[in-house]
């Protein structure tokens, strides 16, 4: 399995297929995922994208970091697990 990049600071009207085609151009991209709020099914303005494996991620944050896309400088880093969530538990 591949490992997975956060990517942050992105346009609203990026897409998986524009984050794909410029990823493809360090190396093999297993999956990319916008990530969408899901009311209203716009963009939150961060993806993640699965490279094939380690080098190639580590290459990506290198040269994607910082770089402008859409008008806009990306975040690229390491995806963190997602954090664990409390139900039910309200506060008044």
């Amino acid at each position: 399995m591949g490992k997975k990049v956060f990517v942050g600071n992105l346009s609203f009207e990026t897409s998986e297929s524009d984050l794909t085609e410029m990823f493809e151009q360090i190396g093999s991209v297993e999956s990319v995922q916008v990530i969408r709020d899901r009311d209203t099914g716009r963009s939150k303005g961060f993806a993640f994208v699965q490279m094939v494996d380690d080098a190639t991620a580590e290459k990506a944050k290198q040269q994607f970091n910082g770089q402008a896309m859409n008008g806009r400088p990306l975040t690229v880093n390491d995806a963190k697990p997602m954090a664990r969530r409390e139900f039910g538990s309200s506060r008044i």
